[in-house]
């Protein structure tokens, strides 16, 4: 069986920020695609949360790759299926397959929730946009995890 990727572009805002979602607080935050995927960063931090998690796409973009997946997987079937019907047309054995499966939507995702605010983190000199109130109170630095005051 052939290798395939998914490929799944997440647009980024005028600023060149990305969405991201926390899944254990579900807050929203965006940071710059350049600025996470450097060779210094391993992991990140939700700035609202301070936790760690393994990934923080957004739900939509989950499901886009699921349905991205699961497409795949469908060709990939139906079209054994029909090379089985082609061998076994005639004989003691016939295989009949009836119609290709329905395909799941697969929507590009957009740039959304623009109401985030920049806040720099002197700790390691980058930035993320998260929410005003976030902001306002005290955030964690999505990069080494630092925690900064609604002053800073």
């Amino acid at each position: 069986m052939d290798d395939f990727e998914i490929k799944l572009e997440i647009p980024a805002d005028q600023d060149g920020f990305v969405l991201f979602q926390c899944p254990l607080c579900g807050e929203f935050f965006k940071l710059r695609v350049d600025e996470c995927q450097a060779e210094d960063v391993y992991e990140n931090w939700c700035p609202s949360c301070g936790l760690k998690s393994d990934n923080y796409f957004t739900e939509e973009a989950i499901e886009l790759a699921r349905n991205m997946g699961a497409n795949i997987l469908n060709d990939m079937i139906f079209n054994e299926l029909k090379k089985l019907e082609r061998q076994h047309s005639r004989g003691a054995l016939t295989v009949k397959v009836s119609k290709q499966p329905g395909k799941e939507d697969e929507t590009p995702l957009v740039a959304k929730i623009d109401a985030l605010e920049e806040q720099h983190y002197k700790c390691c000199n980058r930035s993320a946009k998260i929410k005003p109130g976030v902001k306002m109170c005290g955030s964690y630095c999505p990069y080494c995890g630092v925690s900064y005051d609604g002053n800073e």
